[in-house]
């Protein structure tokens, strides 16, 4: 009885658990980390890994990089959950890492999944650890890192930031779980329309978990047909999903997307919002929407309405935290404004001037007077002029002398800016 259970419990374990890439050679995706001679690669191969962070969306491969290292170094894993651990599971970990060095000369990587919600005290305690090389630490979280944990423990890890996993990517990976008989469902007699599977690949956006486990269960749960086969179309896929199957393809979904962005740049209401509307009754999410409308308040209409940008997050927590259908009100409320609203590219294009120059001027000297600590000479270069004590405005010069003439941010005659172009160049250094 025992041995059957045990039996039970194996057949239980998820699909995308026992999918789970073991090897460089079945790991899908972020070839822009772990592509050959990308820094991360190279440190592999020639077993200089040192502490990391991955982040990145769920289901990209984070933990599952974390253990292949981990295999690939020969060393010693701990696994740890931030959710569950605390300051007397990480201190047990250390102590058996400095032993296992001590007796062996083996490495131990801890591998911290949700590492942002370690407080302050749990990241501290393994500080020392880190810099002595006692332990390696490689933690994974969906949240940035930069923000959202304590700056003495990022700034002692290398951080990789993963990407969501294409389309093609996760095909791979669900026709591979189709017919692998150990670890996947290869001993059903399972038959799956492409149709079906470029539909999961597609709308499980780039979570290669969800897709497995939405694979898996459209599977156990149909019946067998009268062939003795499991058929799986396209409607049982978007059902496992819980989304309603996309009433348009691919090609359609993203013309649909290029004529709601240009809409709003055209400030067309009536054309924005047929096509937003259009693209939520085929089954997008909404959100995917709301975060093309943030893009193109600042790109679009920028400073000529800075209130089109809030508009446009506030449509976004609506779309997160009210969700459908209360929130398609907010949506098109946030559409039409940015759509009603004075247009401006001048922040877009002030932008890409900045940044073009950023990478490649290398002349670029801080004055003298705007230094942390400020030299003068004889004929008085280097004074600071506190523009408080000028009424908030003084000319005097601010970028460095090779570009001390370059303009990047011209105000348009459009909306709020059109009152911005005196007092910019009125005080222009």
């Amino acid at each position: 009885m025992f041995f059957g259970y045990n039996l039970i419990m194996e057949a239980r374990i998820p699909l995308a658990e026992r999918m789970r890439a073991t090897t460089f050679g079945e790991f899908v995706g972020q070839e822009h980390i772990v592509g050959k001679n990308k820094l991360l690669y190279r440190a592999i191969t020639t077993g200089t890994v040192g502490s990391c962070i991955f982040y990145g969306p769920p289901g990209t491969g984070k933990t599952t990089l974390a253990g292949i290292i981990a295999k690939m170094l020969d060393a010693n894993i701990e696994k740890l959950n931030a959710v569950s651990s605390g300051v007397g599971d990480a201190k047990a970990v250390i102590d058996r890492a400095r032993t296992e060095k001590q007796m062996f000369g083996r490495d131990t990587y801890l591998l911290l999944d949700e590492c942002h919600r370690w407080n302050k005290a749990q990241s501290d305690c393994v500080l020392q650890a880190i810099e002595e090389g006692s332990i390696f630490f490689i933690g994974s979280t969906t949240e940035n890192p930069y923000t959202s944990m304590t700056r003495a423990i990022v700034s002692r890890c290398s951080v990789f930031e993963f990407k969501k996993v294409s389309q093609a990517d996760i095909e791979k990976v669900l026709r591979r779980a189709i017919v692998d008989k150990e670890k996947g469902l290869g001993q059903y007699v399972t038959v799956v329309d492409d149709e079906a599977i470029k539909y999961l690949a597609f709308a499980c956006n780039g979570d290669v978990r969800n897709a497995l486990n939405s694979l898996e269960l459209a599977v156990l749960s149909t019946k067998l047909g009268k062939d003795k086969k499991i058929h799986i179309d396209k409607e049982i896929m978007a059902e496992c999903l819980n989304k309603r199957p996309l009433s348009i393809d691919e090609n359609m979904y993203y013309d649909y997307l290029s004529a709601f962005c240009k809409s709003l740049r055209g400030s067309d209401s009536d054309a924005a919002l047929y096509y937003a509307h259009r693209l939520i009754k085929a089954g997008i999410d909404p959100l995917i929407i709301a975060r093309r409308m943030i893009a193109h308040a600042s790109e679009d209409i920028g400073m000529a309405d800075s209130n089109a940008l809030l508009m446009a997050v506030c449509a976004m927590y609506a779309c997160e935290k009210i969700g459908p259908p209360e929130c398609y009100l907010n949506l098109s409320h946030a559409i039409v404004y940015l759509c009603e609203a004075e247009k401006s590219n001048s922040v877009y294009k002030a932008m890409h001037m900045a940044m073009e120059d950023a990478e490649n001027e290398r002349g670029d000297n801080v004055p003298n007077h705007l230094k942390n600590h400020p030299s003068t000479n004889k004929d008085g270069h280097g004074k600071y002029k506190y523009p408080h004590d000028y009424g908030g405005y003084v000319k005097q010069q601010y970028l460095p002398d090779n570009l001390k003439d370059k303009i990047y941010y011209q105000p348009s005659e459009n909306g709020r800016e059109k009152n911005m172009q005196r007092k910019k160049f009125k005080f222009k250094g």
